[in-house]
């Protein structure tokens, strides 16, 4: 047996005896297994893999402990993965990120509402203070960072030549002084943040932020890529979502499968509520030439479901990087200033309105996904929520863990609707299929879903 003790490391180095106890309390709840798997898969950094059997199943005699010290806590890592190791030194970047996990799952696994009641007038604000709190608590907020932060969002499973791409407009927009925020995982999560890393160090800026934000769910299949220098493990896919609209000042979207449509449709359905009208986020769709194909497919959905006020809510730049990081630094200004004038914070979007449908927690089971009102005859807010949950869904039977079990017990996730919507949602998803953006290249796919027409 090999057993490895980590010192505590950033803001975990100094914990008062109570927080402590909380934690070790916490190692008995349910939410340690959680706590156990996402620690493995920061083991696995940079493995790319995207089958939870595959990337665990050779580790069944895995296993974390914490161990009280009277200056705080040490983690005690029992047969970890070899990968996480040079010369038998944990990699900094890995010893870095386990804390990470232990300050964001186990901590805030001890914290609740009920202190809060009648301060606090809507659950949906209630939702908004706990993801400003994980993010203030893990230190990615202050009035001391620029208006810098770009959120890229795309496929971990992209061709080579997207994923160059990816790089390049990360390049472009280090170079311009920005930061880098995505998911924290392979392909166009990566890209992105690599291609800064070159930008920053060209303009000898050595603080350079490298965000990665993720879920329990999500980084059990998809482990933090080596670039991340922060990460920040969310609760739930909603809270991630609204982590990175607040915490952004432009969102870049490259090609992706279902959750990145997922993401595209979340934000488009928060810009399209009336009381989002005068909101400033800067957004754009971009990949090299070949992925032309892509955005016509992804833009004629959005157009067909939602309409062109929807389209008109961003900006497709094919096959120019440059313009990318152009565009990005000629709304930094705007963006600024439109927050200080509305007396906004400049590092988190207070003013951003996300409605409850936004932010309950979808549980993507066959009867909360055959019950989707799959209709166009609806706001179209509403139907971009509902559109969103669905693709969430699909996600989480391509990579989750409890969403493939549920696909292996019951079979695909049937899904019911217009027939006219059925019918764009079935030639969406086919061309997703056919390019190979569901799984990882090389996999075979099997359609985790159904669709009735």
């Amino acid at each position: 047996m090999t057993t490895v003790q980590l010192d505590p490391v950033g803001w975990m180095s100094q914990l008062s005896q109570l927080e402590v106890s909380l934690l070790q309390q916490s190692t008995k709840s349910d939410l340690y297994g959680t706590f156990r798997n996402c620690c493995l898969a920061v083991l696995n950094s940079g493995v790319e893999e995207d089958n939870y059997h595959k990337l665990f199943g050779p580790y069944g005699d895995f296993d974390v402990h914490l161990l009280r010290r009277e200056r705080g806590v040490k983690i005690e890592l029992i047969n970890p993965p070899e990968v996480a190791f040079v010369d038998s030194v944990l990699i900094k970047g890995v010893h870095e990120h386990l804390f990470a996990v232990l300050r964001d799952m186990l901590y805030m696994g001890t914290k609740d509402g009920n202190n809060v009641e009648g301060l606090i007038d809507a659950p949906s604000a209630l939702t908004t203070h706990i993801v400003f709190d994980m993010l203030r608590h893990a230190d990615a907020i202050s009035q001391d960072n620029d208006v810098n932060m770009i959120v890229c969002w795309g496929g971990h499973s992209i061709r080579e030549e997207e994923y160059k791409y990816t790089k390049s407009v990360g390049y472009q927009l280090g170079l311009r002084g920005f930061n880098i925020c995505t998911g924290c995982g392979p392909g166009a999560m990566k890209g992105p943040m690599k291609g800064a890393t070159i930008g920053h160090a060209k303009q000898r800026n050595k603080n350079g932020r490298y965000l990665g934000i993720s879920e329990p769910s999500i980084i059990a299949a998809e482990p933090p890529n080596a670039i991340v220098n922060e990460l920040i493990i969310m609760p739930d896919i909603e809270k991630r979502l609204e982590a990175f609209v607040r915490i952004s000042h432009g969102i870049v979207i490259f090609p992706g499968g279902a959750g990145t449509a997922e993401e595209l449709l979340y934000l488009l359905g928060l810009l399209m509520d009336e009381e989002n009208k005068d909101q400033i986020i800067p957004l754009i769709l971009t990949g090299p030439e070949n992925s032309k194909g892509y955005f016509e497919a992804i833009d004629q959905f959005i157009g067909d479901t939602l309409g062109a006020e929807a389209q008109a809510k961003y900006t497709i730049v094919v096959g120019d990087d440059s313009k990318v990081g152009s565009l990005m630094a000629q709304q930094k200004a705007v963006v600024e200033d439109h927050r200080r004038d509305t007396g906004n914070s400049l590092n988190f979007n207070w003013t951003l309105k996300i409605s409850e449908d936004f932010q309950t927690p979808f549980v993507p089971n066959h009867k909360n996904m055959s019950s989707l009102n799959l209709k166009l005859d609806q706001p179209k807010s509403s139907l971009a929520a509902t559109l969103r949950k669905c693709f969430s869904g699909i996600v989480a039977g391509n990579v989750k863990v409890e969403g493939i079990k549920e696909i292996k017990q019951h079979g695909p996730f049937e899904l019911t609707g217009d027939v006219e919507l059925m019918q764009k949602m079935d030639v969406l998803l086919k061309s997703f299929v056919d390019q190979g953006r569901m799984k990882l290249p090389g996999s075979h796919y099997e359609p985790c879903y159904k669709i009735k027409l």
